[in-house]
């Protein structure tokens, strides 16, 4: 103790720091105020008088610190920007993929333009609306629905980690105006089929595209899927491609069996590429994959339209020309499609279940395909 001060105590290496003695409940506890001159002796008494109020009335004086403590942490970290950077950085360690995070952090760009330096507490429905807004009147309906959703997921992250207790976007729904749903062109007709497979085989392009094409339409996977496809993924003795989990739209690892034409492309497709590498190099990089709209810019040259047929579409041909044929059970057809269950207890048992059938359904298709060629040649 200091004789000068009752209410101080000097540390060992000399240093003078005010201390308020208390009991509550029979316990006796010790509030420190922070160091002496820093602090002075009128603020010290201040605090002391401040926290005998509180004893009065029953109430721990500890307690209101941390609690002051808490709301200065989060006022800290409460703005918009702070949350939505912590929220991706979280996406991040979570392992998601990363056209997944460029995607979102464009979005939260965006966001950020107007609501980035505000306490997220503080931020109203109107707020977000005229963010919203701005994107629907250029016309860009899919972005703002898709920036309603990802402003969403910051607040919920705020929610959770008790920065704030309010969702705005919760009351926007329906506040914008709706996209019209319109399905990827797909070729469901087999003589259109027939004809589509023989313009693949007659493309005259870049060879890794006309096989990958020539893949997509015997294995109906997404064309990312494809795309993006290492030669350690596939086990071309036993027929099986391994698709990892980060490049699936479920984010679950998944198998798709290899009828023996599948094969026999990939066969070729080895000498087209390096065995470390990607299954479908770029032509211009090796090291690079075929880009995004590579698949679609094919069909265009080959005669067929945007609204008659896309690179996706061929996952709708095969779905629907599978249906259609009453030969396969219709969740061994989701299955192959990789489409997610949405009861946990389905899932678990559909994602090892149908491998049989699969695998007799994944060669039935690739000799439907060729029996269609060879009827529109």
């Amino acid at each position: 103790p200091c004789p000068r001060y009752p209410g101080a105590r000097i540390k060992p290496n000399g240093s003078k720091h005010w201390h308020f003695k208390y009991r509550l409940l029979g316990k006796e506890k010790l509030m420190s105020y922070g160091p002496y001159p820093l602090i002075s002796l009128k603020e010290a008494r201040d605090k002391r008088d401040r926290d005998k109020k509180l004893l009065l009335e029953g109430i721990d004086p500890a307690s209101v610190k941390k609690e002051r403590k808490l709301a200065a942490e989060i006022a800290a970290r409460g703005r918009f920007e702070v949350l939505a950077e912590e929220l991706l950085d979280k996406n991040r360690r979570e392992g998601k993929a990363e056209q997944t995070i460029k995607k979102k952090s464009w979005l939260l760009d965006m966001a950020n333009e107007k609501l980035g330096k505000r306490p997220i507490m503080e931020i109203t429905p109107s707020e977000v609306l005229a963010v919203l807004k701005k994107q629907e009147q250029a016309g860009n309906l899919e972005t703002a629905s898709r920036l309603r959703s990802t402003i969403g997921e910051v607040f919920r992250y705020a929610i959770a980690t008790g920065v704030t207790a309010n969702d705005p976007t919760v009351a926007l729904k329906g506040a914008l105006v709706r996209k019209r749903v319109k399905s990827r062109a797909a070729i469901t007709d087999k003589k259109q089929l027939g004809n589509l497979l023989v313009a693949i085989e007659e493309y005259t392009g870049y060879r890794v595209v006309k096989l990958g094409l020539r893949l997509l339409a015997i294995l109906h996977v997404r064309p990312g899927e494809l795309r993006l496809a290492k030669w350690d993924e596939f086990d071309l003795e036993h027929g099986k491609w391994t698709i990892p989990e980060e490049r699936m739209k479920s984010r679950m690892e998944h198998v798709a069996p290899l009828p023996s034409q599948a094969v026999q492309i990939l066969e070729e497709l080895k000498t087209l590429s390096h065995p470390d590498a990607l299954v479908l190099p770029s032509q211009s990089l090796k090291v690079k994959p075929l880009s995004e709209n590579t698949f679609n810019q094919a069909l265009r040259k080959m005669g067929f339209s945007k609204d008659e047929m896309t690179a996706h579409g061929f996952r709708a041909t095969f779905s629907s020309l599978a249906n259609e044929s009453g030969l396969w059970n219709p969740d061994a057809i989701e299955r192959a499609l990789a489409h997610i269950e949405g009861n946990e207890v389905r899932r678990a048992y559909a994602r090892g279940a149908f491998w049989d059938e699969r695998v007799e359904m994944a060669q039935w298709w690739a000799d439907l395909l060729d029996e269609l060629q060879r009827g529109a040649s």
